[in-house]
């Protein structure tokens, strides 16, 4: 706990810290112009899963919103702010709290806070401001958003929670006010062009227009709200349908009052001007002139509207006061037409005007949401074995799940916790890519499972589809169908189209030849099910029709009928800039263990008869019977092939046909997999270990000293194939993370640990903090920003625990 605090707010000394408004001499930038890179302006985000967020840095501005479901906005919104006044017997001082005023010269009768006096504090769903060397008061506000594990209802709320601890250390009193500002944006966060035009951007990405409504106030309006003690603004619009749409509803900002306390507003003020409507009579003496007034804006106008809570703290006295921040946007749209109902709904019903009911929830619960939180992080941050630096990122690397364009939709009868997913990155703007999520989803996985259950039974339903549209692929021009009938989506689509129901969205590859997808999807379903009990045999059941015909269609690229599936020579698996050739280290342990994770599914599936009738085939089980007997004829072929074709002596070998040197960071991930789901071994413990040996060596410490992390493939003395390779000569986040707790899963905790410190540091030193990417370089570059796969940083944990 930092010197400057009282007992009342108790900062965790592992989470992330930084001192207010404090840049970066040189953070990372992007690699590639046409890849997102916002600066290092980035913090935690407030705000449940799927249902929109917003983002807050440690300069103080709420500067991201995520509003549209999958769309990104990041732009400073000044009006939106917290202020305090204070008045001593030493001085009358009042600031805004933000360390940087506004670019375009608005509220310039504000005063802005000065730079680096005080610290944030970020571990996710919590983070703090902290302030300090300005006020004679002590000033903490913790924010956080009630997300918590195993928690399918209140971890989808649109709120944000602000308790502010108050302390006065003097011997005198001291009078404080705080005031809220937010400026009215109902009405913005939907593509003003309905019919985007979808692009093949310079790097191969399909990419598709998007403008929200940015600025559009037009019949916005805000009114003053008194309900009992608790008090407010409702930030409104004249609803301009019958039905609602996807950026209509309200937001709403409240606090409580009581006899002690002074509560001031201003309905209706303009945050395009100086700011003197506002900040005249706080700063004079923490007040507002209590002035009602409901006007819709006209076109063109903006609104925005304040509340201010004012109050005495004595001599060695501590006061607290919540602020809570609340919206009701129900509808996402995806292709004109197509439109969600988001999963918070079922709770607090469709109708887009239930802001206040949600203030008035939290307001009543946000003690109870604050315990259960704390209950669900103690565990982990009361072990002394782990690092602060580890506790903080398996925390803070979770903010994707609110942050990641996530959707999570109303609960049907098919679906009856609703459906879930999230972007791959906001580069790559397709949801659940399979290939990320196979480190990626752990997390998940882990915390909420369901959620993750409800991912792949989408999987599930896709694979014995077909949509035959023809597209070029980015990579070679070539053309190729949408998705073959059988084939395992890339991904679960995008926010354009219709994500669950229109898969494989990405064209920079054709992933109906991958080699990796079918065996991700059947290791993650036996995953789900052994590491959630091994109990829910109905979810398998869910899922083995398609296991069956995903894995017969990965058998026919065995084109020589030797066991295993050959790689194509184009990039077809996960590192899709690589060619892999023949036989692949990687391709083919995934599949020799999804192989022997199918057998154990269909073993399961013929002593638990399915609950749904529909489900069970006619020939149950001897039909089952008979497709693991062609499962185990292949492994037979597979595994007397795949040790003697690709070992090399040290280690194994990228191909069987291209002769290549090259050290594999994640070449023996099916190894890893077979494991950690208790299968029989891909290949023996003594091959593993020394494997790893080697690709610590080569892969890491070789790579320029250790300094960034373990390189995706490089020469055994850590020089690179060559130079210009893409792919190889990245460290990517999330590979690291899954190759550390394959070395933890194999006795080498100190190089796990070395190895995970390591790009750790790379992400929350160098301006990349809650935007973690995908690929990081030796250059001081990085790669698809807000990136799924680091979430493999709860593979660690899980070993560590042995996943109890």
């Amino acid at each position: 706990m930092s010197a400057n605090q009282t007992s009342l707010t108790q900062i965790p000394d592992c989470a992330w810290k930084r001192p207010l408004g404090k840049g970066w001499e040189k953070p990372y930038t992007v690699r590639y112009s046409s890849n997102l890179d916002d600066g290092a302006w980035h913090g935690m985000p407030l705000g449940g899963f799927g249902a929109g967020c917003i983002g807050r840095s440690h300069r103080g501005d709420f500067n991201l919103w995520h509003l549209d479901g999958g769309e990104h906005v990041f732009r400073s919104l000044p009006a939106c702010q917290f202020s305090v006044f204070e008045s001593s017997e030493a001085k009358t001082q009042a600031y805004a709290l933000c360390t940087e005023p506004p670019e375009d010269g608005t509220l310039s009768r504000w005063q802005w806070y000065p730079k680096e006096k005080g610290n944030y504090h970020a571990l996710y769903p919590r983070s703090w401001f902290e302030y300090q060397d300005v006020f004679q008061s002590q000033l903490t506000c913790e924010q956080f958003s009630p997300i918590w594990a195993e928690n399918y209802q209140e971890s989808s709320y649109p709120v944000a929670i602000f308790d502010w601890n108050v302390h006065n250390p003097t011997d005198k009193p001291i009078t404080l006010s705080i005031m809220l500002t937010w400026q009215n944006t109902v009405g913005w966060f939907t593509n003003a062009i309905k019919s985007p035009t979808v692009k093949v951007r310079d790097d191969g990405s399909p990419v598709y227009e998007y403008q929200p409504k940015w600025g559009d106030s037009t019949g916005n309006f805000n009114q003053w709200i008194q309900d009992n003690y608790r008090v407010g603004c409702l930030l409104n619009r004249i609803q301009p349908h019958a039905e609602i749409q996807e950026g209509e509803g309200q937001i709403a900002i409240a606090t409580v009052t009581n006899p002690t306390l002074e509560v001031f507003y201003l309905s209706r003020w303009h945050p395009d001007g100086d700011g003197a409507d506002v900040w005249d009579y706080f700063a004079a003496d923490g007040s507002l002139p209590d002035r009602q007034d409901e006007t819709p804006a006209d076109p063109g106008e903006q609104i925005a509207s304040a509340i201010a809570v004012r109050f005495t703290v004595n001599p060695g006295k501590t006061r607290q006061i919540p602020f809570v921040l609340a919206w009701d946007l129900p509808v996402t749209e995806f292709a004109q037409g197509i439109k969600y109902y988001r999963r918070y709904t079922d709770f607090f019903g469709r109708t887009g005007n239930n802001a206040w009911s949600i203030v008035k929830t939290a307001l009543k619960h946000s003690d109870w949401w604050q315990e259960s939180i704390q209950a669900w992080q103690e565990p982990i941050l009361k072990r002394q074995d782990l690092p602060d630096w580890f506790k903080m990122a398996l925390f803070n690397e979770l903010y994707l799940l609110t942050q990641g364009g996530t959707l999570w939709s109303a609960a049907t009868e098919t679906d009856p916790i609703g459906q879930f997913g999230v972007l791959e990155c906001m580069d790559y703007r397709w949801y659940e890519s399979l290939d990320v999520r196979l480190y990626g989803s752990f997390g998940l996985m882990m915390l909420w499972s369901k959620l993750d259950k409800s991912v792949l039974e989408a999987f599930a339903r896709a694979i014995p589809k077909g949509d035959d549209t023809p597209r070029i692929i980015g990579y070679n021009r070539a053309q190729a169908i949408r998705k073959a009938a059988g084939a395992t989506p890339h991904d679960l689509g995008a926010p354009n189209e219709h994500p669950w129901q229109a898969t494989n969205y990405t064209s920079y590859q054709d992933c109906n030849l991958w080699k990796d997808l079918p065996s991700d999807f059947v290791l993650q379903v036996y995953r789900d099910y052994v590491l959630t009990g091994s109990k829910d045999s109905e979810f398998l059941w869910e899922c083995w029709d398609s296991i069956v015909v995903t894995l017969a269609y990965l058998k026919e690229f065995d084109l020589d009928g030797d066991g295993i599936p050959e790689n194509s020579g184009a990039p077809d698996q996960t590192f899709d800039d690589w060619r892999l050739q023949g036989i692949s280290a990687y391709c083919g342990g995934l599949w020799i263990a999804a192989l022997e994770a199918a057998i154990a599914i269909g073993q399961i599936l013929m002593t638990h008869p399915p609950m749904n009738p529909n489900l069970q085939p006619p020939d149950y089980p001897q039909g089952i019977e008979t497709v693991i007997n062609h499962y185990r004829v292949w492994l037979q072929q597979a595994r007397s092939l795949y040790h003697d074709t690709l070992w090399n002596g040290e280690y194994y070998r990228l191909d069987s046909q291209s002769n290549s040197d090259v050290v594999m960071a994640d070449q023996l991930c099916g190894q890893f997999y077979a494991r950690l789901l208790g299968l029989p071994d891909v290949v023996e413990e003594q091959y593993t270990k020394s494997a790893l040996k080697k690709i610590y060596q080569a892969c890491f410490l070789k790579f320029h000293n250790g300094k960034y992390g373990a390189a995706n493939g490089v020469l055994p003395d850590g020089s690179p194939v060559n130079p210009n390779d893409t792919h190889p000569l990245e460290v990517w986040t999330g590979i690291n993370f899954g190759l550390a707790a394959f070395m933890l899963q194999m006795g080498m905790k100190a190089e796990a640990f070395q190895l995970t410190e390591t790009v750790v540091k790379q992400v929350y030193e160098n301006g990349l903090q809650f935007r973690t990417p995908e690929a990081i370089t030796a250059v001081g570059t990085f790669r698809a920003s807000h990136y799924l796969r680091a979430m493999a940083i709860w593979g660690i944990y899980g070993i560590l625990v042995d996943w109890k």
